[in-house]
């Protein structure tokens, strides 16, 4: 029997979500988290059950989680709902995409949703509640800190360590070796040579 998730955030990055989580076939979807006006709209089929107000009560009755929140222009949002079911004992799974690679020498944190095609490769570590989108490319030895977004297509070069908070566009590409400071957003399809600290 599959174990029962919540999604929190019910937007366009929800719905990618709800398709990688259905093809990895380890959870059952059990509702979404939105605005109260969304209450019992349907996204894919799955119904907006809860605000987030409701929480609280929601980690009394469900153990895993995942924010499905879109994150462009600030992971703020983000963090403190990650913050608060942390702090109430909640499980915050790691997603895989089945059609994404991700080598047995990385590693991921709590939360993090690794999306169709992506490719992690030996050596790389990724923080905690992160977004890395589908064809992203984090080479061997790269540091994705927590709360990062890397969008479609980017690649981050081997070395290359991206501070907490970042967001990288799509089709941006990181040289390797450098360093990107925290709360940073790289525009799409951006080349990065040097460091941005």
């Amino acid at each position: 029997m599959k174990e029962k998730i919540i999604l929190i955030g019910g937007g366009g990055h929800c719905k990618s979500c709800i398709d990688v989580i259905e093809q990895t076939g380890i959870f059952q979807i059990a509702g979404i988290v939105d605005l109260p006006e969304k209450l019992h709209q349907k996204i894919l089929g799955y119904e907006v059950i809860a605000t987030d107000d409701d929480l609280p009560r929601l980690v009394n009755e469900y153990e895993n989680f995942l924010i499905t929140l879109g994150q462009i222009k600030t992971p703020e949002k983000r963090i403190r709902i990650f913050q608060a079911l942390k702090e109430s004992g909640a499980k915050l799974p790691v997603i895989i995409s089945p059609i994404a690679y991700v080598s047995k020498h990385a590693k991921i944190g709590a939360g993090t949703i690794i999306m169709h095609h992506a490719m992690i490769n030996a050596g790389a570590k990724i923080g905690s509640n992160c977004i890395i989108n589908s064809r992203a490319l984090i080479e061997h030895d790269a540091i994705i800190g927590d709360h990062c977004h890397i969008a479609t297509v980017a690649i981050i070069n081997g070395g290359t360590v991206i501070s907490p908070k970042t967001f990288v566009g799509s089709n941006a590409v990181c040289k390797e070796y450098i360093e990107i400071g925290e709360n940073t957003v790289i525009g799409c399809g951006a080349k990065i040579i040097k460091n941005i600290l």
